[in-house]
């Protein structure tokens, strides 16, 4: 089954805005707890210590956490935003993404660093990103009609 862009677009029209909002929150909580999951691995084991028990684990549980809630926050944020945006303006294109992606890159990131220019340019990184993806069709992929198998589909000759 294969779907266009259109009839995508009509499908997300389902979803309320609290609801994509929400589902944005969570897939963003899920992909950072596994991200902070691999970053723990990439730590030395804390020492052992008398009076804390499994050090390793605390911190591993940590980093999941703070991934997580980072990514859940930026997702929500961006979602958020970009729906607020697009309800007021009325319209939906480009902009509504970099205008989400910006005001989640500089308030979560910046408002985690404490940084003004932290934030700014977190801000505009994901702002363009956003648009680019947007502008693009929303996919990092060109489709150019063919099907690629993981085997041949000709006859090969006696001669080969």
């Amino acid at each position: 089954m294969d779907v266009d862009l259109v009839d995508r677009r009509y499908l997300e029209d389902d979803d309320t805005p609290m609801m994509k909002t929400i589902k944005a929150a969570t897939t963003g909580f899920v992909t950072g707890t596994f991200f902070g999951t691999i970053v723990a691995t990439w730590y030395d084991v804390p020492r052992v210590e008398r009076n804390v028990a499994l050090p390793g684990l605390i911190r591993t549980l940590k980093m999941m956490g703070n991934h997580g809630l980072t990514f859940a926050a930026i997702g929500g944020v961006y979602i958020g935003v970009e729906q607020l945006v697009q309800h007021y303006r009325m319209k939906r294109d480009f902009v509504n993404g970099a205008v989400g992606g910006f005001v989640a890159g500089a308030s979560v990131i910046g408002f985690k660093n404490r940084s003004f220019s932290t934030a700014i340019s977190a801000g505009a990184a994901l702002a363009f990103t956003s648009a680019v993806i947007d502008i693009g069709g929303q996919t990092t992929r060109v489709d150019n009609g063919k099907e690629y198998y993981p085997y041949t589909t000709k006859k090969r000759s006696a001669v080969e």
